[in-house]
């Protein structure tokens, strides 16, 4: 007999989060004119909180679009046909970042990695060093691999990219780490940062937004790649009078301005503390289930995701199915390659411990349910985590 679901639905993916109820009210709010006197006002507010989350005294721009339209803006605002890209292979979404180059006509150079590990700098420095032609005018890393749970240390890459000498921009994807884990644009020398609505802000998807840099925006005078919707010349000059070249969305930018105070309240430290405590929890379950981490190396977890392997001969579709239909707890999937291999707990965003115990519980017991070998004690052993570093 089907279950008929009750209480609340528990959505633990690494994004789309859960939305504050404060956010969906501001989103519910009649909505203004978009070129009307009292619109400014939003927007200058959002630019300046937008500029604290990112950490940059730089423009930030926002479209309405998938952060997958902020890759494609990246590119062909600094880029020109036939311009080398380095891309690091961490995981899914760097090699779709990697095709999204291709598609524009870009020489993509991907840096082979094994999925389980952040960005090495080592190995981007020597591939730097050997482009005597300088045929590379961008590296392009993804910060929290959303599909392997694995963080790639952006400031070692800047490092990286001045030992080699090497005039390459760097273009980071924070969309699954902004806003929820340390990360710093100006400090880390970073030139193009890449966001999404849909994760650390809290918002529904459909806003995407780019950092952008001094050395980036000289690039762009040189770039000639085909832009018209993603030119941020456009942009840039429409919002330095509180307006968008086109028609905004507008109740979701409401609903940012929103998310922005919720952060600027609870204060973006204690957030990344949050943060911290979350993902130790996490991996605390996992490492006394008797289970694998996706990500083997300890100074790379990330904290905002949990990607757990499971043996060949069980399937992490079947264990999230039984786990949605028994709890009503959706987990995120394994992407690319880990298909079926891999199952992700999402835990940040607006979240706090009894949620994220609740989540441990449903999987511990989803994977008894689905004769997963596991030893017992994951929860408490999250809690014990939660309990002694609150």
């Amino acid at each position: 007999m089907a279950r008929h679901p009750t209480g609340w639905h528990l959505l633990q993916l690494p994004g789309p989060t859960n939305v504050p109820r404060r956010v969906l009210q501001a989103i519910a709010e009649p909505t203004i004119d978009h070129r009307g006197p009292e619109f400014p006002k939003l927007t200058r507010e959002i630019s300046d909180g937008l500029r604290g989350v990112f950490r940059t005294r730089h423009d930030v721009v926002i479209y309405p679009s998938s952060a997958s339209g902020a890759w494609e803006a990246a590119l062909v605002n600094t880029l020109s046909t036939g311009d080398g890209v380095l891309i690091y292979e961490t995981g899914h979404f760097a090699m779709e970042w990697a095709k999204v180059g291709e598609r524009l006509g870009l020489d993509v150079d991907v840096l082979p990695g094994d999925w389980r590990r952040g960005a090495d700098p080592d190995a981007i420095e020597e591939r730097l060093k050997a482009d005597r032609e300088g045929r590379i005018k961008a590296v392009a890393v993804i910060h929290n691999e959303t599909s392997t749970g694995a963080v790639s240390r952006i400031a070692d890459v800047r490092a990286a990219i001045d030992a080699a000498d090497h005039p390459a921009l760097l273009l980071v994807d924070a969309v699954s780490s902004l806003g929820s884990l340390d990360y710093r644009h100006d400090d880390w020398g970073v030139d193009i940062t890449i966001a999404g609505s849909q994760k650390g802000l809290m918002l529904p998807p459909g806003l995407a937004f780019l950092a952008i840099g001094p050395r980036a925006l000289e690039a762009g005078k040189r770039a000639r790649l085909p832009r018209s919707y993603w030119a941020w010349d456009r942009l840039l000059e429409a919002n330095a009078d509180g307006y968008f070249p086109y028609t905004p969305a507008t109740n979701l930018l409401v609903g940012l301005r929103e998310a922005l105070r919720m952060l600027r309240e609870e204060g973006l430290e204690n957030v990344i503390r949050r943060q911290s405590r979350f993902g130790a929890a996490a991996r605390a379950a996992v490492d006394a289930w008797g289970l694998e981490l996706q990500c083997t190396e300890p100074r790379e977890y990330s904290d905002v995701l949990t990607a757990v392997r499971l043996a060949g001969e069980h399937d992490a579709n079947r264990l999230r199915k039984v786990i949605l239909e028994r709890y009503d707890l959706t987990l995120g999937s394994g992407l690319g390659r880990l298909k079926g291999r891999v199952f992700r707990i999402g835990h940040l965003g607006d979240l706090n411990d009894l949620m994220l115990i609740a989540a441990l519980a449903g999987v511990e017991s989803g994977l008894r349910l689905s004769n997963v070998p596991i030893q017992e004690g994951g929860v408490a052993a999250a809690m014990r985590v939660l309990e002694t570093s609150a």
